[in-house]
């Protein structure tokens, strides 16, 4: 699909050059470790007016730890939801800290505690890692959700980008497992499909993330699998789930120039013929990521009404705040 400069929104044609040499860059090893090291420096960094902790809680197999950051209203009196909420940049950059501003318009739209997991990234460690390190983080939410003041076994799970595609393998293990209930889930714009066989996906050039990024962040986060021929789990690729029955109520949208969007969309159809509830948006004009990275402008003001509104009555329609 190629994406022109005059097919963006007039408000989002600003940042069509340097979106443009982002999306190269992450194409690149060496530019993606510039990146993360960048990111590095963001560590510890917390959200004024709110209880900010950081833990390392270990992972199932016991081989390593997981840091997590934990984020509470002060003077929390009450049980709150419980939010696992994952990070974004395609399972190959990224730590929490850079997603400060997104939780924080979570918690003003309605309270919860959010934890958040700093997964291990493909370049160094190829799917399952990121995966379980996400879904270790959210059972040990379950159990320890006493002591976090959390409401019990009735979650939140929620993530944008690669963090929208860990949402949704973890709301397809979650049913298959039962090993944790997840009350609705929101993968904002998800990568889910590694396949690259949509129109939208097909020699995409446009800002931010294009064909040439997406199949290279497929090919880091797959390595081992694809290297050995192996057959790709939906759990790494959620896109490829046959059955959508019994997932839980989802919150999703996209741009229409965004890569994913094809994808998105298939998903939406698919939860839709499951009688999965969904609330779903497409913006027009819109590259991937537009909300976050142009919050300012008017287009993305209304993604994030879209999805507080949203969210904020998921919460009052799916969390069980008696039991």
């Amino acid at each position: 699909m190629y994406v022109a400069k005059k097919m963006l929104n007039k408000e989002l044609q600003r940042k069509y050059w340097k979106m443009k040499l982002l999306a190269f860059m992450m194409s690149k090893s060496w530019s993606i470790r510039l990146i993360n090291n960048f990111c590095s420096l963001r560590k510890g960094a917390g959200i004024r007016g709110l209880k900010c902790e950081e833990r390392e809680i270990p992972g199932r197999n016991g081989s390593h730890k997981i840091r997590v950051r934990i984020f509470k209203p002060l003077n929390m009196t009450d049980k709150l939801p419980g939010m696992l909420y994952i990070h974004g940049g395609g399972y190959i950059t990224g730590i929490p800290e850079i997603f400060l501003d997104v939780i924080k318009r979570f918690m003003e739209a309605k309270p919860c505690v959010i934890v958040s997991p700093d997964y291990r990234l493909a370049m160094d460690a190829p799917y399952p890692a990121a995966f379980d390190d996400c879904y270790d983080t959210l059972l040990w939410l379950k159990e320890n959700s006493e002591k976090l003041g959390v409401i019990p076994n009735n979650f939140i799970v929620g993530g944008h980008s690669s963090g929208g595609g860990l949402t949704a393998a973890i709301a397809l293990k979650a049913r298959d497992t039962q090993d944790v209930h997840i009350a609705f889930q929101m993968p904002i714009y998800p990568m889910i499909d590694d396949r690259q066989l949509t129109l939208s996906s097909s020699n995409n050039n446009a800002p931010v993330w294009n064909s040439i990024s997406n199949k290279y962040a497929w090919s880091q986060y797959l390595k081992d699998y694809k290297e050995k021929y192996l057959e790709i789990s939906p759990y790494a690729a959620a896109a490829r789930a046959k059955d959508y029955a019994k997932l839980p109520p989802t919150i999703t949208f996209v741009g229409d120039l965004d890569l994913f969007r094809d994808e998105t969309l298939e998903y939406v159809e698919n939860m839709k013929k499951a009688g999965i509830p969904i609330e779903f948006k497409l913006f027009k004009g819109c590259f991937h990521a537009f909300d976050v990275i142009v919050p300012e402008a008017k287009i993305s003001k209304d993604a994030w009404f879209f999805l507080l509104n949203a969210y904020s009555d998921y919460i009052e329609k799916y969390i069980k705040f008696n039991d």
